[in-house]
């Protein structure tokens, strides 16, 4: 099995293995095809998926059709395949929660009705397939390698698996009920203690998922509800930095060059995650949207970054590796969003501040960073900025009206000065969005010289910057169905004349905004299809890209999709309740 017969999958078909420090994308033929270790932003170890030369596949030997699913509350994956003569299963997780300098990988082969025969291969090779595998050796059922400056060791293969000294590869027969442990340790550092036995990380790792997820109350989705907020878990570090996806390099459209890496924090993100748990009062993940985005406030003010490494590092420039990358895309490390200024993350920030406050959440330090962005959106909303969408610098009326949602909602939790402060910053923002960026129809328009409407633009009454019976939240909702809204899908604007899905695909995240504006209004069940729609919008496993190809029914871009997680998250369980109207 070289790594060019480790085909690529549609998108909908891979499954997620994250542990909070890294995670791995698993397809139907078992082969484990991207991984970056130690950390989300470092090389990656398996690289298959984008062409290159690192995978760890465990396939039938048999004809087979493959399947699978998630076990209810977390992130532990079963690869299901029917052969010709039975079935069978591979249980696959990350140990969880994840060591900051050391991955573990779980893989159970277990023949679930018949005999069952794999073929097992691990090729690792780290940064990018640039450093394969050496120095490996075998002691007392240990193997043990090297790879750039990765430390590997696995158990489970015997003591002639070894292949060409830059990989193990094995055939495994189980009879029937049988069961067969594949470990795989992967560090930066030398190892000082032996590798756990498989039951006791499978035991620590079930036991770390119960302890993580929370009930999560009533919602229309309980399911995949549970499976957004895993998601949201996996994709967090113990900094408590919630990176965009998992992936990068995964075209959002073939041959057009939108090719991004997303394993990096975006603050916008990162606030979105943080809003959506505190709708159903869930602490752990607030706290840690809270804690990381307050620390980068106090560490840069005014100078905020849109996005961070999960260790709170500078995001890379871009550039290519040199690699095929995945069919239709081409290989980009780092993200051109170092160079931007994003104004409506601090009012994103504002709003992630008063979810907190209303649970009693603020502390000191969350209050000095308060004041920061406040600071910040008074001396800095002048300025033009990329905008939610990462374009030319403009005065965008999102990030002006978003930045006034958040002044509006932390002024409810600031002492007399401070509150006054707030408000009248925030009506200032609202007045001059009305007097620039009010369509003649009476709809928000993009910006002052861009009189398209946009998705985004629902998010004002969504997140209080105007009250969602005021005549200009109306007019926008009505002008997003209309002009962006297809088959129960929503994009985010229109490019030019063309159909709107000639220029991109439709964004879930747009979807969901509109569930929820919909519900606002009280149109219980348009909003319901408007969420069973974009809900719809995945695989097998249930995972969300970023954007959804209408005309094909298949995923783009990078995979799985934080915010996209997020705001299911959140509709899911607001359009649970009966009220409308709702603030943030």
């Amino acid at each position: 099995m070289s790594p060019f017969e480790v085909a690529p999958h549609v998108l909908r078909e891979y499954a997620l293995l994250a542990d909070g420090e890294r995670g791995a994308l698993v397809g139907p033929r078992g082969d484990i095809v991207w991984m970056c270790a130690p950390h989300w932003h470092s090389g990656a170890v398996f690289s298959a998926l984008i062409g290159g030369r690192g995978f760890f596949a465990v396939t039938p030997l048999e004809r087979f059709v493959g399947g699978g699913y998630y076990e209810d509350g977390g992130l532990i994956w079963r690869s299901r395949w029917v052969t010709e003569t039975g079935i069978i299963e591979c249980r696959e997780a990350l140990a969880f929660p994840g060591d900051p300098h050391r991955a573990v990988v779980l893989r159970r082969v277990a023949a679930v009705d018949g005999e069952a025969g794999v073929r097992a291969v691990l090729h690792p090779a780290a940064e990018f397939g640039r450093a394969p595998l050496r120095e490996l050796r075998h002691h007392d059922g240990v193997w043990e390698g090297r790879a750039g400056e990765l430390y590997l060791r696995s158990t489970g293969w015997g003591p002639r698996a070894a292949h060409s000294g830059q990989r193990l590869e094995q055939t495994l027969t189980l009879a029937p009920g049988a069961a067969h442990d594949l470990v795989l340790e992967i560090g930066d550092r030398v190892p000082d203690a032996p590798l756990e036995d498989a039951d006791r990380l499978w035991a620590a790792t079930e036991a770390a998922w119960a302890r993580a997820m929370p009930e999560l109350g009533q919602s229309v989705a309980p399911a995949d509800a549970r499976r957004a907020y895993a998601v949201l878990r996996g994709l967090t570090s113990a900094g408590g930095g919630l990176v965009a996806a998992a992936t990068m390099s995964l075209p959002e459209r073939a041959k057009r060059g939108r090719n991004y890496d997303y394993r990096y924090v975006w603050i916008r993100d990162q606030c979105y995650a943080g809003q959506a748990v505190a709708v159903d009062s869930d602490l752990p993940l607030l706290d840690d949207a809270v804690s990381f985005v307050a620390e980068r406030l106090l560490a840069d003010g005014p100078h905020l970054a849109p996005a961070y490494t999960a260790t709170g590092g500078r995001v890379p420039n871009e550039r290519s590796l040199d690699l095929p990358g995945y069919p239709g895309g081409t290989d980009i490390v780092g993200n051109h969003v170092n160079a931007q200024f994003q104004l409506d993350a601090f009012g994103e920030a504002l709003l992630l501040f008063a979810a907190a406050a209303r649970q009693d959440r603020l502390g000191i330090e969350h209050v000095k960073a308060v004041d920061v962005a406040i600071g910040a959106i008074e001396d800095r909303h002048h300025e033009p900025d990329a905008g939610i969408w990462e374009l030319e610098n403009k005065r965008w009326t999102h990030s002006r009206l978003i930045c006034a949602a958040g002044l509006s909602a932390i002024a409810e939790h600031l002492p007399g000065p401070a509150m006054g402060r707030a408000v009248a910053l925030a009506d200032a923002l609202v007045a001059r969005a009305a007097k620039e960026c009010l369509h003649p129809d009476g709809r928000w328009q993009r910006a002052p010289d861009d009189p398209r409407v946009d998705a985004a633009l629902l998010l004002p009454a969504l997140r209080g910057a105007v009250p969602a019976t005021d005549p200009r939240s109306v007019t926008t909702l009505a002008a997003v169905a209309t002009d962006l809204g297809d088959d129960g899908f929503v994009y985010r604007f229109r490019h030019d004349e063309r159909p709107l899905s000639d220029a991109e695909g439709a964004f879930t995240l747009c979807g969901f905004w509109m569930a929820l504006a919909t519900h606002q209004q009280g149109h219980l069940t348009a909003a319901m299809r408007w969420f069973e729609r974009n809900r719809a919008a995945c695989g097998p496993p249930g995972l969300l890209s970023e954007e959804y190809d209408v005309t094909q029914h298949q995923m783009r871009g990078n995979l799985p999709q934080g915010f996209a997680h997020a705001l299911l998250l959140e509709a899911a369980i607001r359009l649970a309740g009966p009220d409308t109207g709702f603030n943030p």
